[in-house]
């Protein structure tokens, strides 16, 4: 999802100068996060035509209702800190830019997206000190391939509690549900007190039970501080109380979150708990970590380039690097910070992946966008007829449209090839 990246006010009305319409590609990124949509979907919302009702057996150890949620990327996964991560970024993009979101008529639409991961969240929050964090059988989900509305393998839930602690999934989740609280405090108020109750709630036992959750094989945990830091930060915004302020400065400093991040992703929140500090203090050692990351990332600096003009982190998921670096330069351009350098570096960046490389990395959008996601629902043909391996293996492109997916991107000499399904989906982080 790139919606929050381009979604500045300025930057919304249609760019006559390349042609990119910014509006539409705010309206497919919210797309792209219904066609992820787990569970109970209701006819009258579902814009996704290819998708239907899944997995509306998941449930918790002690058959707690745990339905709901987003998949993962382009498997049938819900892998809770990636879509706590995912959940932060669209709803901050949306605070940040409101004014653009309501402009491109996108605002309700993006709302419905951030209630449908809170209310999972809400779920899996089953005490205090408990909560789920994944459904779904990394190793049996790879070896199925097909649509999620006909999945019938074994779906285990795991679950973080004082025995079993994962300060990171805690911090990540009480990160999404508080910004998910500010962005409802106007039009539902109640439904965004019980979204701050929980975010409390979970920082709480974050906060005293530290330590990561167990390794297992995907989403490998590294630091924990970043996402306490981060949950410190929004909790603040949230509440306005003070001690989650000094909580986050206090944080910064333990877990030494002024340090220069590889990159801006799920597991690596440094950037983001640096904007954050230096928007609500302004005080210059956040100005000068912010900068210190957003710098290296800016042409001529420290990291290469490819002859188009990509920024390039790595290999796999370029593109997702770039354009997470290029949403902390917006912000920190929209709190006064190196603005016109900033959003000419996420500028370009952007317009890279809208085409200004000569293709889109956008599915479904602009010219000779990406065909052939690895996404299984999206490369299921029409009902009745099955989706398989054979449909894995078809050499040709996707049946139904994966609006809004950003793909992983090229390498450092910018080539970029739709080898036989084998790239994946980017989404947002």
């Amino acid at each position: 999802m790139i919606g929050a990246y381009v979604a500045d006010l300025d930057m919304i009305k249609l760019d006559l100068y390349r042609g990119y319409d910014y509006t539409e590609v705010i309206h497919q990124s919210i797309l792209f996060y219904e066609a992820q949509r787990s569970g109970d979907i209701p006819e009258e919302t579902n814009r996704i035509p290819y998708r239907g009702d899944s997995a509306l057996d998941d449930q918790g150890f002690y058959g707690e209702d745990l339905t709901g949620g987003w998949y993962d990327a382009g498997d049938n996964v819900k892998f809770g800190q990636p879509m706590a991560a995912s959940m932060t970024n669209l709803a901050w993009g949306m605070i940040q830019f409101e004014d653009a979101y309501r402009a491109a008529n996108a605002w309700n639409y993006g709302l419905d997206g951030i209630r449908w991961a809170a209310n999972y969240f809400v779920k899996c929050h089953v005490e205090d000190n408990k909560f789920y964090y994944q459904v779904g059988n990394p190793g049996l989900d790879h070896s199925y391939w097909g649509r999620p509305e006909e999945m019938t393998a074994e779906r285990p839930a795991l679950m973080i509690n004082s025995s079993v602690p994962g300060s990171d999934i805690a911090g990540d989740t009480a990160a999404a549900l508080a910004v998910a609280s500010i962005i409802f405090s106007t039009s539902d108020p109640a439904y965004a007190a019980i979204l701050l109750n929980h975010a409390e709630i979970l920082f709480e036992f974050a906060i005293n039970y530290p330590g990561n959750h167990p390794a297992n094989g995907y989403y490998q945990p590294t630091e924990y501080g970043d996402e306490l830091g981060l949950a410190a930060c929004w909790l603040y915004l949230a509440t306005g109380n003070e001690l989650y302020l000094q909580n986050a400065e206090d944080l910064y400093v333990a877990h030494r979150l002024f340090r220069k991040s590889w990159a801006y992703g799920w597991s690596a929140k440094n950037p983001a708990v640096q904007v954050l500090l230096y928007q609500i203090t302004g005080k210059i050692k956040y100005y000068n970590s912010l900068t210190n990351y957003v710098d290296s990332w800016l042409p001529n600096a420290t990291l290469p380039y490819t002859p188009g003009g990509l920024v390039h982190r790595h290999d796999w998921g370029s593109l997702r690097y770039s354009a997470n670096t290029a949403f902390i330069a917006l912000i920190a351009a929209e709190n006064g910070v190196k603005t016109a350098e900033y959003q000419d570096f996420a500028k370009a960046q952007i317009h890279y992946m809208l085409g200004d490389s000569g293709r889109s990395y956008v599915i479904g959008y602009g010219v000779n966008p990406p065909d052939r996601p690895h996404h299984r629902s999206s490369s299921c043909p029409d009902q009745p007829s099955a989706c398989n391996w054979s449909s894995y293996g078809y050499d040709g492109p996707n049946p139904q449209v994966l609006y809004g997916g950003l793909v992983g991107g090229p390498d450092i000499n910018d080539y970029w090839t739709q080898r036989l399904k084998h790239l994946e989906i980017t989404g947002q982080i």
